[in-house]
């Protein structure tokens, strides 16, 4: 990345005064971003103890919340970082803790931008967990949660929002006079695979990289391309007779693609979220003479627990989980010797310093030289 962090960071030629508020929810990834900023100022000349603006969000005992922003943001650049995916938290609720899920952050974000009262000069997004990105698009008679949602966010005065390895970014079209970036962290993904395992060897005769559905050849196409390796295939066979959950069931996964025998496989999607999609395919690849078996997705959720992926691990079936940052991780997950984590927060700090300064993000977005000098290196 040719980036210069100290351009990046002249106060004299930034669109207006840097802000940051890191809502409750992503106040971990809120802290390593504003460290990355201010080690930047002051490389920059510009002496700042932190760029974070303190703010909550009560509730009353009724329920109802507000938005309290507790410094000045009149004139700044401000950018205001969430994890809709946070389900550690909690507020009381006539003596219950109830968790707070992802209508409850989109919620508490519009408390913000309002308690903003439209004094900041712009008001930048930073989503990881795009609201409602899974609900996309129409089938029959459904809503349509995620365009909704950009479309409020719009009307709210929201200049950017950035988001990462959205479950389908032709979203996008919902507000099409709205800044949308939507960023796959690859080079960081490439780059934590090569530290944490050591003999790892991506060549196109011991590696192979393979999409776990049709929705996800697009990200698995761009690493099995910067790679110079084979790429396969599943694709989902599913029963449309009935609907389970809301879907029509997974009859089975079907490959296509060149044979993985002997080869180390990588399986890149955007979600983990039960899991079980992830270890068929990985039980289907060992069927088929796989070697080992890494699993990437950028949000790694687990809604029905680790032990199943415990025992894939213990079994052989999976050598490895990476996962970012850019979500909560439970402690337990933390501690699971098979999981990696891929840490997103410099790239994300690039972001905020970059449209602070109205600098291009192409470089930013395009890492192929960066990931070209990872391979060099690592080969």
């Amino acid at each position: 990345m040719s980036t210069n962090t100290e351009v990046l960071f002249d106060h004299k030629t930034n669109v207006a005064p840097l802000g940051v508020i890191a809502m409750a929810s992503a106040s971990e990834l809120g802290a390593r971003i504003n460290d990355y900023l201010v080690k930047w100022a002051h490389k920059g000349g510009f002496d700042a103890d932190s760029f974070l603006i303190e703010s909550e969000c009560p509730r009353f005992s009724s329920g109802d919340g507000k938005g309290l922003i507790k410094s000045t943001i009149r004139g700044k650049d401000l950018f205001i970082i969430t994890d809709m995916g946070n389900y550690s938290m909690t507020y009381d609720y006539f003596g219950h803790k109830n968790a707070m899920s992802p209508d409850d952050h989109f919620q508490d974000l519009k408390r913000i931008i309002q308690a903003a009262s439209g004094k900041a000069h712009r008001i930048n997004i930073i989503m990881p967990i795009l609201y409602g990105g899974r609900q996309h698009r129409r089938n029959y008679r459904e809503s349509l949660d995620c365009a909704v949602a950009l479309q409020e966010l719009q009307a709210m005065g929201v200049s950017n929002i950035v988001t990462f390895d959205a479950h389908d970014p032709r979203v996008c079209n919902a507000v099409p006079l709205m800044g949308f970036d939507n960023v796959i962290p690859s080079y960081q993904v490439l780059k934590a695979m090569h530290e944490s395992i050591d003999d790892l060897h991506a060549t196109k005769d011991t590696f192979m990289v393979v999409s776990p559905d049709e929705g996800a050849l697009g990200r698995n196409m761009l690493y099995a391309s910067e790679l110079g390796v084979d790429m396969g295939m599943f694709y989902k066979r599913r029963d449309y007779s009935r609907i389970v959950n809301g879907r029509n069931p997974i009859v089975a996964h079907e490959y296509l693609g060149n044979s993985v025998e002997g080869r180390d496989v990588f399986i890149a999607d955007d979600i983990i979220s039960s899991g079980e999609s992830m270890l068929d395919i990985a039980y289907e690849l060992k069927k088929r003479g796989a070697k080992r078996i890494f699993a990437y997705a950028t949000y790694s959720i687990f809604t029905n627990g680790l032990e199943k992926f415990d025992t894939a691990y213990k079994d052989g079936y999976i050598s490895g989980v990476f996962g970012t940052n850019l979500t909560y991780r439970s402690p337990e997950l933390l501690a699971r010797e098979w999981f990696h984590e891929v840490d997103v927060t410099k790239y994300v700090a690039y972001f905020i310093s970059s449209i602070n300064h109205d600098v291009s993000i192409s470089t930013i977005i395009d890492p192929h030289e960066k990931i070209h000098q990872l391979l060099e290196k690592y080969r």
